[in-house]
């Protein structure tokens, strides 16, 4: 608690209950240019149909330019507005007033978030005097204000969720996550309900920065039947979507994909469950799928998932973790070199998601090691030798944690100073293949997960003081016959920490990072890959904490790990940090 300084005035914001709902007010008569002002910002808050309410506070020259669909500043809480000009001649100029605050993020046309570390926002707002609709006086009405929509964080949380669309990974069978915004409630715009915004959104096409590593199965141009503004299920849990597509019938396998990707866009909505969606063409069904169905298309296939994390033991050998139910089990023996076997005392570990191999680095950093799990074999030849090695004097500067991608590949980054590198290790055991990475040259990769889909990494970069988590797009291109893969477009996930310590993949979209405010303590907390978060994402806290691993399901039965200058812990859903290991390091779940 602070014992000296200033008292200051804050302004207050609601927490975000989606539950609350604010309903626009159109302006009194005769109404001072500041209450018009405070009633625009307030009815921009509101769920009122095409803001027509909202419309009322502005001039007809700006109600009929205002587009709220168009864009959305996000600002940490709800704008405050201040006179900037006292004298001008309300007859000729009217009344200028400054909207501040501190933007955090913008959302597009897209619906695609976009964080920003925190920066002032000014925009002016001009309110002249307009002629009333009988001619007999005038009114206050603003003329000039900022495109799009301006919200307080809290507001913005209150009025849209996240909610995550699916494409495919260029040239793949799994599907990839892309998260976007909707309203929680009818889109004012559209009148579209959330599960019609939801469909819209996929058909509308990948975000920007994810189209470049992702298909739709969706032809282009192909559309919702005109006037659909609601989509419901039947008593079977069926959904039925017309759509309008180029041609008279799509083929059969691009409309299971196509079906796909609905039922996994749509299975996280909580107003609706669908269990199977039907494809309409001019009133003709073209396909039928259900999720058992739809679950080849996974990019991890959750339904075989028995996830159990592996730590390094103090021995520096590879152990398994038992961790289901209140008492945790003793660890468990892994066969093969970097469990029982004679190889090098590990430093830090990953286990592949089919958990059949291990990848570790030497205490040292020096070396990467690749070996079976799956046999008792513990003189296996190739995994004497190292699949990659650094030549960096310090360990701080050798070979960082391991990580296995969606499509088998095993990455590291190596920190040497003198030639700072990200590799990839094609199906773990081939030729390790340099990433392309041009932003890497000011830069230093800490640590690195890849996600399932092995499309995007998140990556913690120290570049000067401060460590930052980015989320880069995984490219693989062929040309003239020659394969390179680049990590390109990094984008921040955290820009309102300053300081980040470790990250983890939790869900298709959803990372759980450790970290620092400017000021404030360390904290555990949930952030969506496109930065976003909520005030529920904070998870207890944790001392010490240098890494963490989260299972990809939310299974209540599988709990998250980290190591903490208390040893190895687990955080089971719903209950605080428990005690699994006191000398271990490195926890990771397959991954």
């Amino acid at each position: 608690m602070p014992d000296s300084g200033k008292v200051q005035t804050v302004k207050g914001s609601n927490t975000g209950d989606s539950q609350v709902r604010v309903y626009a007010v159109a302006p009194r008569e005769n109404a001072d240019p500041g209450e018009i002002v405070d009633g625009f910002l307030e009815a921009m808050t509101s769920d009122d149909p095409e803001f027509a309410t909202a419309r009322k506070y502005l001039t007809k020259k700006a109600a009929a330019t205002w587009k709220p669909e168009q864009s959305i500043t996000v600002l940490a809480t709800a704008p405050s507005r201040k006179q900037t000009d006292r004298n001008a001649d309300p007859d000729k100029e009217g009344r200028i007033y400054s909207l501040a605050g501190r933007k955090i993020a913008t959302v597009d046309a897209r619906h695609a978030y976009q964080p920003i570390s925190p920066a002032d926002y000014l925009w002016s707002i001009q309110v002249v005097q307009q002629p009333t609709a009988g001619g007999k006086g005038k009114e206050w009405r603003i003329d000039s204000l900022p495109p799009g929509l301006v919200l307080g964080e809290a507001d913005f949380l209150r009025n849209y969720r996240s909610v995550n669309k699916y494409y495919f990974a260029s040239g793949e069978n799994w599907v990839v996550a892309d998260p976007v915004y909707i309203r929680q409630r009818q889109d004012p715009v559209t009148r579209m309900d959330p599960v019609t915004q939801t469909v819209q959104a996929l058909l509308d096409g990948p975000t920007n920065w994810l189209k470049q590593a992702v298909d739709s199965s969706f032809p282009s141009r192909t559309r919702l039947k005109d006037g659909v503004t609601t989509l419901t299920t039947d008593d079977q849990s069926t959904l039925k979507v017309p759509l309008e597509f180029p041609g008279d019938r799509v083929d059969g396998t691009a409309c299971r994909r196509m079906a796909a990707q609905l039922l996994f866009t749509l299975r996280d909505l909580p107003s609706v469950r669908v269990e199977q969606v039907e494809l309409l063409n001019k009133s003709e069904s073209q396909c039928r799928l259900g999720r058992g169905q739809a679950a080849e298309f996974a990019a991890v296939q959750e339904a075989d998932l028995d996830e159990k994390p592996y730590f390094v033991d103090e021995h520096g050998k590879l152990k398994k973790l038992v961790l289901a139910g209140k008492e945790t089990a003793a660890p468990v023996d892994v066969p093969g070199p970097l469990g029982k076997g004679s190889s090098p005392a590990l430093g830090s570990i990953a286990v592949d998601r089919g958990e059949t191999r291990a990848a570790g680095v030497d205490r040292p950093g020096q070396r990467l090691f690749v070996s079976s799990i799956a046999t008792e074999a513990a003189t296996e030849e190739g995994s004497r030798q190292p699949v990659l090695s650094s030549r960096g004097v310090r360990p701080e500067d050798r070979l960082s944690a391991p990580s296995w991608g969606g499509r088998g590949d095993l990455w590291v980054a190596d920190r040497n100073p003198a030639e700072r590198r990200l590799w990839m290790v094609p199906g773990g055991t081939g030729e390790p293949v340099e990433v392309r990475t041009p932003w890497l040259e000011d830069d230093r990769i800490e640590s690195l997960r890849v996600s399932a889909d092995g499309v995007r990494i998140a990556l913690v970069v120290k570049r000067g003081e401060r460590t930052t988590l980015q989320i880069g797009r995984i490219e693989r291109r062929t040309t003239d016959g020659e394969s390179t893969v680049s990590v390109v477009d990094l984008q921040p996930a955290a820009p309102r920490m300053e300081s980040v310590t470790a990250v983890s993949w939790a869900g298709p979209s959803r990372l759980v990072v450790v970290g620092k405010e400017a000021g404030g303590v360390q904290q555990i907390r949930y952030l969506q890959t496109d930065g976003s978060t909520s005030a529920t994402s904070v998870l207890p806290g944790l001392n010490g904490v240098t890494s963490v691993s989260a299972p990809h399901t939310e299974s209540l039965d599988t709990p998250m790990v980290a190591d903490s200058e208390d040893g190895i812990v687990r955080l089971p859903p719903g209950t605080n940090w428990q005690p699994v290991v006191k000398d271990g390091d490195s926890p990771v779940y397959p991954g």
